[in-house]
């Protein structure tokens, strides 16, 4: 484990969002999604995430996550990803992380 400083963590943009859009990806090298986030007043953006081992498109929609928003966009395949879903890996499986409770898009996670 590398070792960083507070700074280096402040530099990090996590915020929560609404997921309000799902699209299969057959084009991801590796089984994906699209995903059209809400971020509230910070804008939609889009995410390829590779989440499909346990959950459904429709249990998706609406359910609210937790992104890094200021990397760069990364190009994949033919599809531009502007932010960084987060999850805990287990083994094969991304388990999202989210709020315990809703709160307004575009929230700092801190």
């Amino acid at each position: 484990m590398k070792t960083i400083v507070f700074e280096d963590f402040t530099k990090i943009d996590l915020r929560v969002g609404t997921i309000i859009e799902v699209n299969d990806f057959p084009e991801a090298r590796n089984p994906a999604y699209q995903l059209t986030i809400d971020f509230g007043d910070l804008g939609v953006k889009k995410s390829s995430a590779q989440i499909t081992t346990l959950y459904k498109k429709e249990d998706l929609l609406h359910r609210q996550i937790v992104a890094i928003i200021n990397f760069p966009k990364k190009q994949i395949a033919r599809f531009m990803s502007e932010c960084l879903v987060l999850g805990a890996v287990n083994g094969k499986d991304i388990i999202l992380l989210n709020p315990e409770n809703k709160v307004k898009n575009g929230s700092v996670v801190a």
